[in-house]
Order: C-alpha cells, then sequence, then structure tokens
C-alpha cells in the first residue's frame, strides 16, 4: 500500500533563461534608485491628489477614466503606510517623511519591468525566432521613454503591461486552439485574455483600442472556424459561448466591479461632490447628508423646499429671490416689468427657500395628513422670506430677450396680473400618478398661462450685472426650443411647513428638520451617474507648455521636463530612444510597403514567399500595425490637450514590430550566405547605436549624475526639444 514511498519524487520543470535573465535586468532597469528624486515629478502632482483622497475615504471625480489605475496606485500607498496627508500643489515640492515615495511608485515601475519579458513571449507565440523576441524585449528594455514613464507615480506603464498580457493570453489561448480545445489551459488563457483588458480599459480608455482590435481579431478567427467542416454545430455553439463569456461578460462584470470598489472605499464627502445629483451626495457620509439626513420624502401642500438645478455646470446653484428688484430700464434701453428678481444662487442661503402652495387654499403649512403633490399637479410656489410668489409673464428676460422674464410678483396696481400658476411634470417618473420627492424627483416646472419652463439660462457662462449681484438668470423658456437639462430641478433641503405667521416661519426657514427616511441610491444608479459624468464632464482644455500633436510624436519633435533640481543641472525628461523611434517607423513604413507588394503579385498567382510565412506575416501585422494604429490614430479626432505620453501604448507595439521585419528580411529577401553575413553586421551595429542613445540619454532618465551645461546643450539633438539650462 505504501509501496509509492520506495521511489523518491521528481519535479521537472523547464525554465527559459532567456526568460529570467530579461526579468531580472527589467526589474533592476525600472526598480533602480526609485526613491530619487524624493520630490514630486510632473503628473505625480495630479495622480497623487487621487491617492490622498483614497487614503482619507472622501469621494472625487476624474474625467481622465475609470478607477482602476487610480486605485492600484492608492494600493501602492496603502502598502507603504501613507495617511494621505501631503499637499499636491506643486511639481519639484519635497516629499515629507510621511509620503512613502519608493512604495507609491512600486507599482508603475514593476508593470513597466514585466513588460520586456511579455514583449519576448508575444514574438514567441508569434511563431517568430527566440532570436527576434529577444530583440523585441531588449528594445522595450533600452527604450528611455519607456523607462521614465515606470519609475513615477504615472498610469501610462500599468496600462502598456496589461496591454501587453491581454495580447499574449489571446496569442496562448488561439495557439492551443488547434490541439487542446477546452483544456485547462486553454480557459487560463482565455479568461485572462478577458481579464487583462478589462483591467486595460478600467486604468484608460485608452485600453479600449486594444481591446476593440482583440475583439476583431477573435471575430475573425471564430468566422473562420465557422467554415470548418470538422466542427460540428454543437462544437461551434460551444465556442461562441465561451468567448463570448470571456471576451464580453467577464469583462463587463469586471468593469462594474471597479466603480464598486471605488464607490464602496470613497463613502466621504469631498470637493467634487457638487456636480453630482442631490441624491448622490445625499449618499456620503457629511456634507449633503448631514444636511438632509431624516428629511421628508414625499413632498405634499406646505413643503418648505429648497430646488437645485440639475445641470450643475458649471456650479450648482439653487432657485433664490431677494427684495430687490428688475431695473425699469436696463443698460441698452429695454424695459422690465421692475419685479423682484429670481435668480440662480450658487451658495446656500435662506433666500433659496420656498413654499409648496396649493391654489385653491390660503394656507402655507403641512395639513395632517400632509396631501402629496403628484405629476401633473397644478401649484404655487410662494418665497419664503418675501412671500411673493414665482411669476412669469410676457416680458423679456434681462439676458436672454427671447426667453421670458422670470420674477416674484409685486402688484403695482397697473394692468399686469399675476401669472403664478405652475404645472409639475416629473421628468424620471415610473407612472403618471407618481409622487413628487426630495431629492430623487427631477422636475419640470411648466407656466400655466404661457407653457414656459422654468429655466436656468446662466450656464451660457453670463450672469446678471451688479445689480443682479453677479448671480445666474432664470428665465421662462417655451418648450418648442427643446429639452434641456438646465430646465429640471430637484428638491434637496425639504421640510413640512408648520408655521402660519410670518415671523414664526422665518425662524422655521433657519432651523434643520429630523425626520428619519432614508435616501440611500442603489450602487447601479450611483454607478451610471458617476460613468455619465466622467464621460461627460470636461475641464477646460488650456494650451500647456509641453502639450503636442500626434503629428509630432512620430518623428519625437517633442519632449517634456518631468524634473528639475532645484540647485544643480540634475534632470528628468520624457524623451525617446532616437535610434528605437526612427527603426521603428522604417519598420513600420517596410512593412505596408512589402504587404502590398506581395498582395499584388499574390493577386497576379505570384507567390514570392511560402505560404506559412505569409500567414505568420500578415497575423504579426494585424497584432503590431494594427495595434499601433488603433493606439495613435483616433488621437487626430480627440479634442483634447494632448502629450508626448499618450503616444507610448502605440510606440509599444511598433517597436514588436522591428524584429519581426529584420526576421523577414533576414529569412526571405538575403539569400546568399554572404548577404546574410552583412545583414547580420548590420544588426549589430544598429542594435550597438541604440545602446549607445540609451546611456547617452541615461542622466536625463534616470535623473543623474547631473550634467554640466555643455553636456546637457550636447543633448539638445533637435532645435524642439527642450532642455533647462539655468541662466549662469
Amino acid at each position: 500500500m505504501l509501496g509509492f514511498l520506495k521511489k523518491p519524487v521528481v519535479v521537472t520543470a523547464e525554465i527559459n533563461m532567456n526568460l529570467v535573465a530579461l526579468t531580472v535586468i527589467g526589474l533592476i532597469s525600472r526598480l533602480w534608485g526609485l526613491s530619487y528624486p524624493r520630490a514630486v515629478v510632473f503628473d505625480e502632482v495630479y495622480y497623487g491628489q487621487f491617492v490622498s483622497l483614497y487614503m482619507k475615504r472622501i469621494f472625487f471625480v476624474d474625467d481622465s477614466g475609470p478607477p482602476f489605475g487610480h486605485m492600484l496606485l492608492a494600493l501602492g500607498g496603502y502598502l507603504g503606510g501613507f495617511d494621505g496627508n501631503f499637499l499636491w500643489n506643486r511639481i519639484g515640492a519635497e516629499y515629507s517623511m510621511n509620503v512613502p515615495v519608493w512604495s507609491l511608485r512600486l507599482l508603475p515601475a514593476l508593470a513597466g519591468a514585466f513588460c520586456v519579458p511579455l514583449a519576448y513571449q508575444i514574438l514567441v507565440e508569434l511563431q517568430f525566432s527566440h532570436c527576434a523576441a529577444l530583440g523585441a524585449a531588449l528594445l522595450i528594455l533600452l527604450e528611455n521613454s519607456l523607462i521614465t514613464q515606470s519609475r513615477f507615480m504615472l498610469l501610462e506603464s500599468i496600462l502598456i503591461f496589461f496591454t501587453l498580457l491581454a495580447v499574449l493570453s489571446y496569442l496562448k489561448f488561439y495557439n492551443l486552439q488547434r490541439h487542446s480545445s477546452f483544456s485547462g489551459s486553454w480557459w487560463f488563457w482565455l479568461l485572462l485574455t478577458g481579464v487583462a483588458c478589462s483591467c486595460a480599459v478600467g486604468v484608460k480608455y485608452m485600453g479600449l483600442f486594444t481591446y476593440m482590435l482583440l475583439l476583431t481579431i477573435a471575430g475573425l478567427h471564430f468566422w473562420h472556424m465557422i467554415g470548418d467542416q470538422n466542427l460540428s454545430n454543437v462544437s461551434l455553439m460551444c465556442h461562441f459561448l465561451a468567448r463570448g463569456l470571456a471576451l464580453v461578460i467577464i469583462p463587463v462584470a469586471m468593469y462594474l466591479s471597479f466603480f464598486y470598489v471605488h464607490l464602496t472605499l470613497l463613502y466621504r464627502s469631498g470637493p467634487h461632490d457638487q456636480i453630482m445629483t442631490s441624491a448622490f451626495q445625499a449618499s456620503l457620509e457629511g456634507g449633503l447628508a448631514r444636511i438632509t439626513q431624516g428629511q421628508p420624502l414625499e413632498v405634499a401642500y406646505g413643503s418648505q423646499i429648497t430646488l437645485r438645478n440639475v445641470l450643475g455646470k458649471p456650479m450648482q446653484c439653487w432657485l433664490h429671490s431677494h427684495t430687490n428688484t428688475y431695473p425699469i430700464r436696463y443698460e441698452n434701453g429695454r424695459g422690465s416689468s421692475h419685479q423682484q428678481q429670481v435668480t440662480c444662487y450658487p451658495f446656500k442661503d435662506v433666500n433659496n427657500w420656498w413654499i409648496v402652495k396649493d391654489p385653491g387654499m390660503q394656507q402655507l403649512v403641512v395639513s395632517n395628513p400632509p396631501r402629496p403633490v403628484r405629476h401633473g399637479h397644478i401649484v404655487q410656489l410662494v418665497h419664503g422670506i418675501t412671500t411673493r410668489y414665482l411669476n412669469t409673464h410676457d416680458v423679456a428676460a434681462p439676458l436672454s430677450p427671447h426667453s421670458q422674464e422670470v420674477s416674484c410678483y409685486i402688484d403695482y396696481n397697473i394692468s399686469m396680473p399675476a401669472q403664478n400658476l405652475w404645472r409639475v411634470e416629473i421628468v424620471n417618473r415610473e407612472s403618471d400618478t407618481d409622487v413628487w420627492k426630495t431629492i430623487l424627483s427631477e422636475v419640470r416646472f411648466v407656466h400655466v398661462n404661457t407653457s414656459a419652463v422654468l429655466k436656468a439660462s446662466g450656464f451660457i457662462g453670463a450672469s446678471l450685472p451688479e445689480w443682479g449681484y453677479r448671480q445666474l438668470e432664470v428665465v421662462g423658456e417655451k418648450l418648442s426650443k427643446g429639452y434641456h437639462q438646465s430646465m429640471v430641478w430637484n428638491v434637496e433641503e425639504h421640510r413640512y411647513g408648520k408655521s402660519q405667521e410670518q415671523k414664526e416661519r422665518e425662524v422655521e426657514l433657519h432651523s434643520p428638520t429630523q425626520m428619519d427616511i432614508s435616501k440611500n441610491l442603489s450602487f447601479m444608479a450611483k454607478f451610471t451617474e458617476l460613468q455619465w459624468k466622467i464621460l461627460t464632464l470636461k475641464n477646460e482644455d488650456t494650451e500647456h507648455k509641453y502639450s503636442s500633436s500626434a503629428l509630432d510624436w512620430i518623428t519625437m519633435d517633442t519632449n517634456i521636463a518631468y524634473w528639475l533640481h532645484p540647485t544643480s543641472g540634475a534632470q528628468i525628461h520624457l524623451l525617446g530612444n532616437v535610434v528605437t523611434w526612427a527603426s521603428a517607423n522604417v519598420a513600420a513604413l517596410v512593412y505596408m510597403c512589402l504587404s502590398l507588394w506581395y498582395l499584388i503579385r499574390r493577386r497576379r498567382k505570384i507567390y514570392d514567399i511560402p505560404e506559412d510565412a505569409w500567414q505568420l506575416w500578415v497575423s504579426a501585422g494585424g497584432i503590431c500595425v494594427g495595434g499601433w494604429a488603433v493606439n495613435y490614430l483616433p488621437f487626430f479626432l480627440m479634442e483634447k490637450t494632448l502629450f508626448l505620453y499618450h503616444y507610448l501604448p502605440a510606440l509599444t507595439f511598433q517597436i514588436l514590430l522591428i524584429p519581426i521585419v529584420l526576421q523577414h528580411l533576414g529569412n526571405h529577401l538575403c539569400r546568399s550566405l554572404l548577404l546574410k553575413s552583412m545583414f547580420s553586421a548590420l544588426i549589430v551595429a544598429w542594435f550597438s547605436s541604440v545602446y549607445l542613445v540609451y546611456r547617452t540619454f541615461s542622466p536625463v532618465t534616470y535623473g543623474e549624475p547631473s550634467l554640466s551645461v555643455t553636456e546637457l546643450k550636447d543633448l539638445r539633438w533637435k532645435d524642439s526639444w527642450n532642455i533647462l539650462i539655468r541662466k549662469q
């Protein structure tokens, strides 16, 4: 029974020493001196703010993309014991002792280091030689721009890592397809493809480009499978479902999970709350939640409310009135009604309170039991402090002459009767009998007499003159002009009015209410709102000193100064290896020209290379040229401030193409032994120049040693490069 113990247990393993050596060298190149400089480097000033907010569990919105990349950076801070206490306000600021610099920069550096063995493995899986694979890995290893970008608290190296991992996983899955479908390793690499794609998209939306490329390639491969008569219909359906699960359903689920973790971690109110809806703000601890906790849920006749405009751009504001009136004549000579001003005010104020009144009754308090207001009901809105009624009429608004003036009605004993009836329309209602709810309901107020809709028009950027205290204009807009979010309002603060007397009511308006009714949003509601804000929120793009156009990237006509030592000439720049960038461009051009030549010749039934070599050439181009194109060309359509680092994912794919083209030229165009020997010698000389350029620019890649003025001037190989030289 114990006979198996008579023989030793032997475990054998194949270790690719090329892979091990590349991984070790990659780690050394990215991790060496990682804490230097101990100062804020370029966009660390941007991402560091989010890390601090994660540490303090404070909610934020970043319009640059999803939260997964930010969470990975925050994980580095968490592992290093960072408490979030640092003021990220200036590039070059020295880090205080509580900031774990090495830990914060660790994950981007590891991601950059592992890109080296990933490049090797990708070429091996593309069926190219180990020599070509080694060349691709060394080119990634010696690329100065990739080294610089991976050694700081930035996201590009993490994005490139997940992108390459997705490509490698799919290639391994595809190669296993031929002889071991539905095996454990087949499932592992297929599922890892989907996971890596979702992680790439979760870091930056640029990852979507490679994800779409892999989905397209997977679709083409499955299309070829449909034509395979050896596969049954059941087998084809299983293949289709497996790919749908791994490449669509799992990535979507993981993407949602990133937001779930993000929203779970950030449960406290913060500086970005104001761009979210009142319902979202009320779900956060502190801030609006502290004010609105326990408010009555259903708006009733006699309710005291504040009305927040849903659009919230460029700033949140509330429907407001004060005792001042519109001037009799505006500066342009137009006349007004001289009624009490109604504006949208961007701060909380007692003059933001309004009372919902039943037109058929005089009381301004909530009855017992309360009579809720429903969709379609007619109401009057009474200003809480001045007790005047919200009104609009056929008088031109002060800044928008094609819209109606909105005012609080003053009876001047002239032929201008009050027109103060408004119909409540709940925009997000589920039925026509829905009750108007605090925070949750988004409503329009349609004027009964003129059918104009109450609208905050100041969001076009204009505000009222001095007589209106620079507050935002509110108008009555005709429904025929279309729907806009600035026409929608929601109740933010709410209490049931109890005082009929004006003086008692003013005291009541200044005091908080306490009633226990929960308004928690579901995860999907919060996700939908946050995702929409990320996609639509646009910070004003300003011209940056180091911004560039997509055309500048190909020839590296630009650079970015990341850091400058406060006293010496030591500095760090985002600059690529000139030889590698030029070679990548040449390789892409050669590939496209050769492909066109082969296609024309094949059309004439002339086959210059064997069929298996042609298939290898096409598949490699689909990955490398396709990866370069999808990660580069979309930037020509983007209206945003662009920087050189946006090109790095595309550059990585282009670098992988260099050894592919070189091997193809050596195998199929250099036919004689002499030509092969000369070609090999040229490759050695070329690779030596790559290493020489890497060493030449290492001081501005790693930031040390410090260079003299003469040495810095010698590094300015192009007039367009901005190498920083201190005045003597």
